[in-house]
């Protein structure tokens, strides 16, 4: 009992560490956002360092003890990696996805083999080996040549927020290779036993894993309609996710189960619980009603598993191996590297894709991680006399592809223009707003703006001379969206942009103003509610006309006073966003302000997040303060927060 009470205080105690690790990597791994790479890269290399190959704050005994989070970040991803693939989206992208998977595998597994085969000569632990062991070796690694990381892929594609027909296409190829390199593995496995051996190869061995898979199916299907009834429970939000990973953790512990029972006599029974999880997300984003609450608890839940799994992987990579035998790695690399480009180039050729598709086409399947180093370990415990030396080098390769993919995958999303990151705002302390649009409304809302001291321009698509131009409004004409022309007019600094014009130029302008300026307020009014998920995953403010005056009026019956001050339409009253950029009031309590009686705090926003303030709550420097008063108070306060 004891021992048993040990036991869980030293597995309390190891979560307890890692999570302090992960969470400074969250913070170390922004930094390399900052030198444009991807998160997981930051996540990896805070995992190389705390590890036991240098700080050792993760020692090597505890990395066994934390693998059940592994088994929980794997599921999750698998998952997540289910869940981007949406039929009706995917059927466009079907002829894409079926010649870019072939020819991966042509040449990832078919050259590659060959290569390894016939260079055998040159590589230390297979010039002695007779023709079959040397056959064996090359089926083997050419089977890990074809494995991918569709972790990595997941924690690109969450990160970058991207979304078109390229990414559709590497998340189909990503999962459908994961589902045929457990097959061909499973082959190559048996055959390469037989070879080894001698003995003659028998077609039953290659049955069981084939069986396997059907069953690992069949359960992920009976997982989906369990999960669908259980996102049906009136549940918080963050009770479902919580239920969500242990289920998918589940999978594993039910394959430990079935490791220790002998089923069929000679041959344990071993589940697949990627396929089984990936089977599961599949059935709920194609056939429940549940697929937006399912996919928004995964990008919620998303960025901890990330930097969990990310981080503890990096700490069990032993840079010491990947020193030891760098050379022969980067050789098996750069056959590796070769054949992916040229599958790449074949399949993407083939298939028709657009020429920049197929240049960068080759670089988000670099990456290689959990399925890989999975094979690996079991090359190595099945062949003791060349396995392990076979694992080491395959190491280190893993870890040269870790390293280098995810960097290339985020290069490859933005040359194709899929990615949806929101660009840094940098302020220049002006209130300022372009509306793009020009009538009525637009013209009346800019003379209001101009009223309360905004700086404000007017866009219009239409000819010069066609309109009647107020005045005090500066008014810019445009053919078509233009984006040298909109930085021209000062937009990377501007604090708010209005769109007014047809969904799809709004959409046009939004999707500028998110990835190149950052604007931190884009309002834009909407027509056709087939446009509203788009602006919504810009985390655009939206005005549907039709539901306004609804949730206007209701709002007056409700809480008449209330909405009429914020508004603005009490005699003397207004409500004003300020940022706090008086260096002098950085740190101050809010209960230390001295606040003019007729002036109130509504909320406080840090970080693109509303914190919950108090009269402790010390502001920060660029934090957004609404206050609700009279106009000639809050006037005062806008010189005090300006400075």
């Amino acid at each position: 009992m004891d021992l048993n009470f040990d036991s869980i205080k030293l597995t309390v105690i190891l979560i307890a560490g890692f999570g302090v690790v992960s969470i400074a990597a969250n913070r170390i791994a922004s930094v390399f956002q900052k030198a444009n790479l991807p998160i997981i890269t930051g996540f990896l290399m805070t995992g190389i360092l705390c590890g036991p190959f240098v700080l050792d704050l993760i020692p090597s005994q505890s990395i066994g003890e934390l693998n059940f989070i592994n088994e929980l970040a794997l599921a999750f991803i698998a998952f997540a990696a289910g869940a981007e693939l949406y039929f009706r989206e995917l059927i466009s992208k079907i002829n894409s996805i079926k010649w870019n998977t072939l020819g991966q595998l042509f040449f990832s597994f078919g050259i590659g083999s060959l290569t390894v085969f016939f260079l055998a000569d040159h590589i230390s632990f297979m010039a002695d080996m007779n023709f079959s062991t040397r056959l064996a070796v090359a089926l083997l690694a050419g089977t890990v040549f074809v494995a991918r990381s569709p972790a990595s892929a997941i924690a690109v594609i969450n990160e970058l927020r991207a979304k078109g027909p390229f990414t559709q296409t590497v998340m189909g190829v990503t999962v459908l290779k994961d589902f045929i390199v457990i097959v061909l593995f499973a082959m190559c496995f048996a055959m390469s036993i037989s070879l080894v051996s001698g003995n003659e190869f028998k077609y039953i061995s290659v049955l069981f894993p084939v069986l396997e898979i059907l069953i690992s199916a069949g359960i992920g299907y009976l997982l989906g309609r369990l999960l669908d009834v259980f996102l049906g429970f009136g549940l918080k939000s963050d009770t479902k996710a919580v239920v969500i990973v242990l289920l998918g953790w589940g999978v594993y512990f039910i394959n430990h189960l079935l490791g220790t029972l002998d089923v069929i006599p000679g041959h344990h029974i071993r589940l697949e619980p990627l396929i089984t999880c990936i089977i599961a997300s599949l059935y709920i984003t194609n056939y429940s009603r549940f697929k937006p609450e399912f996919l928004s608890i995964l990008e919620k839940t998303g960025p901890m598993i990330y930097a969990a799994f990310f981080t503890l992987t990096g700490a069990s990579l032993d840079i010491h191996i990947l020193f030891s035998i760098w050379p022969i790695a980067l050789f098996f690399f750069c056959i590796r590297l070769i054949t992916i480009i040229g599958g790449s180039y074949a399949g993407g050729f083939i298939a028709k894709d657009p020429i920049r598709f197929v240049h960068v086409g080759w670089m988000p399947y670099v990456t290689q991680a959990g399925v890989a180093l999975g094979l690996t370990a079991l090359v190595s415990n099945q062949f003791p006399e060349w396995g392990p030396e076979f694992a080491t080098i395959m190491i280190g390769i893993i870890v040269l592809n870790q390293i280098v993919g995810p960097p290339l995958f985020k290069y490859a999303l933005r040359k194709v223009g899929e990615d949806k990151t929101r660009a840094k705002f940098q302020t220049d302390g002006i209130r300022d707003a372009i509306i793009f649009g020009f009538e009525s409304q637009s013209v009346a809302l800019a003379k209001q703006l101009m009223t309360n001291n905004w700086q404000v321009q007017i866009v219009t698509l239409m000819k010069k001379g066609s309109i009647d131009e107020p005045e005090g409004i500066v008014i810019h004409y445009m053919d078509k969206i233009n984006l040298q022309q909109i930085k021209d007019m000062g937009a990377a600094k501007t604090e708010a942009i209005v769109c007014m014009l047809a969904d799809r130029e709004n959409l046009e302008v939004c999707e500028l103003a998110y990835h190149h300026f950052g604007t931190p307020d884009i309002i834009v009014r909407l027509t056709d509610r087939l446009y509203y998920d788009k602006f919504l995953n810009l985390g655009v403010r939206i005005v549907d006309p039709s539901m306004a005056m609804v949730s206007l009026m209701d709002h007056y019956v409700r809480s008449p006073q209330a909405t009429s001050l914020l508004l603005g339409m009490e005699p003397g009253q207004d409500s004003r966003d300020l940022e706090v950029m008086n260096p002098n009031l950085h740190g101050v309590p809010l209960r230390d302000l001295r606040l003019p009686a007729d002036v109130i705090i509504l909320s406080i926003k840090r970080g693109g997040q509303m914190i919950i303030s108090h009269g402790y709550t010390r502001l920060r420097l660029k934090d957004l303060v609404t206050f609700v008063g009279s106009k000639k108070s809050l006037n005062d306060l806008t010189r005090r927060f300006d400075y």
